[in-house]
């Protein structure tokens, strides 16, 4: 399986094995976005608030990002397939936990902490699976544009689909149907092979685990904070800074003196992977704040049900789902920077239509249009973002750059979450229209960053060797 390079139709082995990775990814996209149009359901069913809610959905997201590393690391001393598995089940026992949760603290626990942790153990390795087993750019395009797809789909179909099971049955069933989908992966894995043998004595660097983890939780803590009490918001921010500064310490620290880190400081040494990275952290902080903002806006101020709040989100899921299924036609005939650039131009465009045609309308249908310009967007630029990231690097560096990659994405769901929901939080129902039009121009703002260092990104990708080569 691992010498297969992408010429012609995948033997069936490979197709079963992408189909399970990106159902993989589907269901934790699906966990990170789904939970947007319980906001009052589970507020009334649990005693809480829209801050509430926005919480546990946002401590989810963070603890993907802070042991997304950490996860990648694992894969190479555990092995690539008993981290998929073993995150499957510890992902399955949070979804179940939520789903009896008679509160916020035990919500929090299943879907924030189990949840957060099962994903961060089980997403790395659906990328590094699908770097090794299709080697070249056109296969991988075709493997990171499945699972991409699948990912996209997951996360813009989340409020249609979590909507429709909310006002069918409950809220609870929606956290019941993730665990029947894992159990579903879990079957289907059986026959996935791990290409590259585990290394049971690898070190693993468990102070630099806990203190990059630690340091991205104080960072987005304090974002959450910031409508609540400014000082509390600046010494978490100052603390996560610091805390960051030690770890990238402790990295050198251990570099130099031999050992292995958690994170090698070579990852950062390649211009292209960096710029990639700053696009895959916008392109998820818009995608994630885009469904919140919007879902919150919907229930909150405009009154609509779950189903409702879903429907409207379908634009959004086709525009995705067209651009994504896309993306191996689209990288055969066009750069992988000019499809990230295109991409982050559509749903800035996206943006401006959402906001121009929903303020001041009492319409629902005012949101498709722009919805379906940021579903088109993200979707045309998802793909090569994380093939500009993971084809920037050998085999033998896929655990750490997979860890990175994915602990950047999805700080960037949290971030969107927190930055863009506190804004609109902060006063919804004082000026509900203003806080609406705010949060979106600042996800605007967000968007023209990663355009930007879209526009820096090479014309061509360099091969790995040059990048691998540079490790100290």
């Amino acid at each position: 399986m691992g010498e297969y390079a992408g010429q012609g139709r995948p033997p069936r082995a490979l197709r079963r094995a992408l189909a399970t990775l990106a159902l993989a990814q589907f269901i934790c996209s699906f966990a990170g976005s789904n939970m947007n149009v319980m906001i009052n359901d589970i507020s009334r069913d649990l005693d809480t608030t829209v801050r509430g809610v926005q919480v546990a959905i946002t401590l989810f997201l963070l603890v993907m990002a802070a042991l997304m590393i950490p996860g990648g690391k694992l894969t190479d001393r555990y092995g690539r397939k008993r981290c998929f598995t073993v995150g499957l089940s510890v992902y399955g026992v949070g979804a179940l936990l939520s789903a009896v949760s008679p509160g916020l603290g035990v919500l929090i626990l299943g879907n924030s902490i189990l949840e957060g942790v099962g994903t961060a153990l089980l997403i790395p390795p659906v990328y590094i699976l699908a770097t090794i087993l299709f080697a070249d750019i056109t296969s991988r395009a075709r493997a990171f544009g499945v699972i991409s797809a699948l990912g996209g789909v997951g996360a813009a179909a989340g409020p249609l689909i979590g909507g429709v099971i909310t006002s069918a049955i409950s809220w609870r069933a929606a956290f019941v149907f993730q665990a029947v989908v894992v159990l579903v992966i879990i079957w289907l894995s059986r026959h996935i092979d791990d290409p590259i043998a585990p290394e049971p004595t690898r070190p693993f660097d468990t102070r630099g685990a806990i203190l990059s983890s630690v340091g991205l939780v104080l960072i987005v803590m304090g974002i959450l904070a910031a409508d609540d009490n400014g000082w509390l918001m600046l010494g978490l921010l100052v603390a996560g800074v610091v805390v960051l500064a030690l770890f990238f310490r402790s990295v050198r620290a251990k570099e130099r003196a031999g050992e292995e880190p958690l994170l090698s400081t070579s990852l950062f040494r390649s211009r292209t992977s960096n710029l990639g990275l700053v696009t895959q952290n916008t392109q998820w902080l818009l995608l994630m704040g885009t469904s919140f903002v919007v879902a919150a806006y919907l229930q909150v101020v405009r009154g609509y049900d779950a189903i409702q709040t879903g429907v409207i989100f379908t634009a959004a899921t086709g525009g995705l789902l067209l651009s994504s299924l896309a993306a191996e036609r689209l990288a055969k005939r066009h750069a992988q920077r000019t499809l990230v650039v295109t991409g982050f131009v559509v749903a800035i465009v996206g943006i401006v239509v959402l906001l121009t045609m929903v303020i001041g309308s009492p319409g629902a249908w005012e949101f498709a249009p722009g919805l379906l310009l940021i579903g088109l967007g993200l979707g045309v630029m998802l793909t090569p973002s994380v093939n500009i990231v993971q084809s920037s690097f050998g085999e033998d560096r896929q655990g750490e750059i997979s860890g990175l990659s994915r602990s950047v994405s999805n700080l960037g769901s949290s971030m969107g979450t927190a930055i863009a929901g506190t804004i609109l939080v902060a006063g919804i129902t004082a000026t509900p229209a203003r806080a609406y039009g705010l949060a979106m121009v600042v996800l605007a703002g967000i968007a023209a960053v990663g355009l930007i260092a879209s526009a820096h990104l090479p014309k061509s990708l360099p091969p790995p060797e040059r990048v691998a080569g540079e490790r100290s």
